[in-house]
């Protein structure tokens, strides 16, 4: 099963950027899409953005397209959420997860998840 570590989140102004990161283990990094979804105190857990295992095609929720741009670096296992034109309602942590199948390329839900990091917080002040 792939681990996944997140970093790189923090307070920023809005407006502001902040790039999160997600590293995995294991060598079927390749091989699954990946996604970043938040939860806000209070919300449920919600989809954010996702990249195909090949990273040919992206998703993104339309609360952050033009906004967020997810991208990923296979030879790092690493995948990067670039938040730009941050809002106050951005914040939340984030989850960095993996899909459940190798060589899909869909957009995920929560019950396509096969792994989930443990979370970084990203706050926005006003």
């Amino acid at each position: 099963q792939v681990q996944l570590v997140e970093s790189g989140g923090g307070l920023v102004q809005a407006g502001g950027s902040l790039r999160v990161s997600c590293a995995a283990s294991g060598r079927t990094f390749s091989t699954y899409t990946m996604g970043w979804f938040r939860q806000a105190p209070g919300k449920e857990r919600e989809f954010v953005a996702a990249i195909s295992w090949s990273g040919g095609s992206t998703f993104y929720a339309d609360s952050v397209k033009g906004r967020f741009t997810i991208s990923r670096d296979n030879a790092k296992n690493t995948v990067y959420l670039q938040m730009n034109s941050l809002k106050p309602e951005d914040t939340a942590v984030y989850y960095c997860a993996t899909d459940g199948r190798r060589y899909a390329s869909r957009r995920l839900e929560i019950a396509d998840v096969g792994s989930w990091g443990q979370g970084t917080q990203v706050t926005v002040s006003s």
